[in-house]
This record gives structure tokens, sequence and C-alpha cells, in this order.
């Protein structure tokens, strides 16, 4: 534990203060009952609300006889901070979570809909990140929508002029990819510039309805078409390609690769 910072537990220690087994801890990360925090050597470390979340899960489990999914729901109904770590996220977990509740789908059902385990999507909708481009894509096409509107675009003022450098981003769903807006509001044109870090990638092949424009300003990026089209990208090189065609793609830079990145109609 860090005197001088909030108090962190170790396995043993959150599950001995919860009164249950480390095994069972682990069990309730994998249902998405719980996500730790991680240590810089990648251990799990427990803060004070995870302990009393856990104490709550037991509560659940015991006295009221809940199975995983129905522990889910009852915390997201009784816990502000879900909406509180959404808020700062610029709302995309919060708006997945109000899409779902409004098609009167539990995570479960969504999550097998979609081919994602129940865990991911509640971290998903609790904290804004966690899963890949493809995955994101397959939700908002579920809700019909895009992720575009899931990402907030079309909300607030729409400024005219975009200074360099003043570029709104998304919320970071993906580890090590940051999409930042050149133009905002709803446009006949989604203008992006994507930064990807080392080894970033799309995580899956997606389509959608429309056409797309890339430009590589710095860096390497593959972009596979079909599945069978491999296209190697470098700086100045231009793709142009109807965006119901299955694409994928993957910085193999060792650096950071920028490229600006055109949806028309915006349909991602």
């Amino acid at each position: 534990m860090n005197d001088n910072g909030p108090v962190r537990y170790k396995v043993a220690e959150a599950a001995r203060l919860a009164g249950v087994s480390a095994s069972t801890l682990r069990l309730w990360e994998s249902q998405g009952l719980v996500v730790p925090g991680r240590s810089d050597t990648g251990h799990r470390q427990y803060s004070a609300d995870d302990v009393a979340r856990l104490k709550r899960i037991s509560w659940y489990r015991v006295e009221r006889g809940l199975n995983p999914a129905a522990i889910r729901e009852a915390l997201e109904g009784e816990d502000p901070s879900a909406e509180g770590e959404a808020n700062q996220d610029s709302g995309l977990g919060r708006r997945l979570r109000s899409l779902r509740h409004a098609a009167g789908k539990t995570l479960d059902q969504v999550a097998g809909d979609i081919g994602i385990t129940a865990s991911t999507l509640s971290t998903l909708e609790r904290t804004s990140q966690g899963v890949g481009f493809k995955t994101l894509h397959d939700l908002a096409e579920y809700y019909g929508t895009t992720v575009s509107r899931l990402s907030g675009e079309e909300s607030g003022e729409v400024p005219v002029l975009v200074r360099a450098g003043e570029w709104r981003s998304w919320p970071e769903t993906t580890p090590g990819v940051t999409v930042q807006l050149l133009a905002e509001g709803p446009r006949m044109m989604d203008c992006h510039r994507f930064v990807l870090a080392p080894g970033a990638a799309s995580e899956g092949a997606y389509r959608h309805e429309g056409e797309e424009f890339m430009h590589v300003l710095s860096g390497r990026l593959e972009l596979v078409l079909d599945g069978d089209q491999f296209f190697d990208l470098g700086p100045g090189d231009s793709l142009y390609f109807e965006s119901r065609r299955y694409h994928s793609w993957r910085n193999r830079h060792d650096g950071e690769t920028v490229l600006l990145w055109i949806n028309t109609p915006p349909t991602f």
C-alpha cells in the first residue's frame, strides 16, 4: 500500500476484506463484475471503492441469489460512479448503456449477439474503453447508429474553423488509437486525423455504406481489403475505396503513424 496516495489492496487483501476467496475475485473479474486497476508490473490492485463493490456483489449473490448478469444490472442501477466515469469520456459508455436499456437488452444478450464477452461490454459501458474499432463499429451497427455519433461528434457547438492542434478527440476506446476531428458537426463527410501508436490496429475487419479516402502524413499503414488485398501505405500515399468492402488496418511502423481519413456519407 502507498502512504502517499489512495489505498490499494492486492488480491489476497481485497478477498479477505470482502469475505471471499482470491479465486472468487478472479471469477468475478472474468464475469465483468469488477475491474481492478493494475500496477506498473501488471499486478491487480483494488481500491477502497472496489472493495465496497465486492461486498455488494457478495451480498447480491448470497442474500438475493442473483446470477452474474442480474448482479451487473443491479450494480449499474445503484452505482453513480459509473455515470461519472462515462462523463469523463464524453459519454460514449453512457450512450451505449442507454441504447441497451432502451432496447430492453441485458449485457449478456448484447455481448452474445456481438460476439464479445459480457465483461468486455461492461467495462466499455463503465469506462468507454477496452474494445477495438471493429467491436465499436459492430455495436454502433447493432443499435442503428454510427461510431461518430456514439463518440459525440454531433454534440455541442459547431465551429466552421478548426485551428491546428485544437482538434477535439473521440474517447480512446482502443489503446494506441487517437481520432481527432478536423471538421465538426453533422456534415456530408466525416473528416478525421488518426494518430496510431506502434502496433495499433482495427482488431478485425468491418464494413459499412459509403466511400473512404485516406492520406498518410507520416509513418506506415497496412490496409487490407476483402481479406486478400494488401496495401502498404507510406508518407504521401493515398487510397480511395468503397466502404462496403471489408477493411482492416494496422500500424506496421516502429513509430507513430499519422493519417487523414475521410468517410462520406458519415456512416462510420
